[in-house]
C-alpha cells in the first residue's frame, strides 16, 4: 500500500525542517556572536565550525547535524512503517518515500531557509541518514572517510573521497549479501554522492591548487 500524498508531504516536510535546522550557524552566535558564514570558508558545517570555533564545538555540531539526518529517516519509517514499509528485498512506494525523506534531509542542511539557503556540504547529514537506512552502508563511508583523513589531514578530500565511494558500497552491500537492488537506495546513493561532490566545488579548484587547509589549519576568508 502506498502512502497517502498527504503523509508524504508530512514525512518530506519534516525531513527538509530537520535537515535544516542551522547548527552550525546557531553555535557561532551563542559561543562568540559571530555569523559563521563570514568566517573561514564560509560553510555552517562542522569542518568549518572546528577551524573557527574549536575542536569542542565542532564535534558538537558534526553529532547535530549526523542526527538530523538519522532523525529524518527514523521517522519518516515510524510515520510509513502501518502503511507497508517493505523490510526486504521488494522495494515499493514506501521505501521510495523513505528515502526521498532523507534526501530531504540533505536539501534542508545544504540549503537551509532559516540562512537564505546557504549551508553546509551534507556530508555529516549524509552519514547520519545512511546510518538510519542502510547502516552497513554508512558505516563503510565513514571507514572511507577517516582512512583518507589519516593519511591526507584534509577533510574536504576526505569528504569526496567517501562521496565517490557511496554508489559503489551501497550496490557491494547487495551484492555480497545475496540481495536484490533496492534501486531507490542505489538513487539514493548516486544522488547524494553528485551532492556532495558538487558542495565540494570550490575545495576541489583549491585542491588542484594546492591550497586547500589541512586538518588544524585556519583558513581565514570565506570563500564562494
Amino acid at each position: 500500500m502506498a502512502p497517502n500524498l498527504p503523509l508524504l508531504i508530512i514525512v518530506l516536510v519534516a525531513g527538509y525542517l530537520l535537515g535544516s535546522i542551522p547548527s552550525g550557524y546557531l553555535a557561532g552566535r551563542w559561543l562568540k556572536g559571530l555569523d559563521i558564514r563570514l568566517e573561514g570558508s564560509g560553510s555552517t558545517g562542522a569542518t568549518n565550525v572546528l577551524r573557527v570555533l574549536g575542536k569542542g564545538p565542532g564535534l558538537a555540531v558534526f553529532l547535530v547535524d549526523v542526527l538530523k539526518g538519522t532523525a529524518a529517516v527514523l521517522l519518516a519509517k515510524a510515520l510509513l512503517e502501518p502503511h507497508g514499509l517493505p523490510q526486504a528485498a521488494d522495494a515499493g512506494p514506501v521505501d521510495s518515500a523513505v528515502v526521498a525523506a532523507g534526501l530531504a534531509a540533505l536539501a534542508g542542511h545544504s540549503f537551509p531557509i532559516w540562512l537564505g539557503g546557504k549551508g553546509g556540504k551534507a556530508v555529516a547529514t549524509g552519514l547520519g541518514m545512511l546510518l538510519g537506512l542502510a547502516t552497513p552502508v554508512g558505516l563503510a563511508c565513514f571507514g572511507v572517510f577517516l582512512a583518507v583523513l589519516s593519511v591526507s589531514r584534509i577533510v574536504s578530500l576526505s569528504s569526496i573521497a567517501a562521496a565517490i565511494a557511496l554508489p559503489l558500497l551501497m550496490l557491494g552491500w547487495f551484492t555480497t549479501n545475496g540481495m536484490d537492488v533496492r534501486w531507490p537506495y542505489l538513487v539514493l546513493a548516486v544522488i547524494t554522492s553528485v551532492l556532495v561532490i558538487g558542495r565540494h566545488k570550490t575545495n576541489i579548484q583549491r585542491l588542484l591548487a594546492g591550497q586547500e587547509p589541512k586538518l588544524g589549519q585556519r583558513q581565514n576568508k570565506p570563500t564562494t
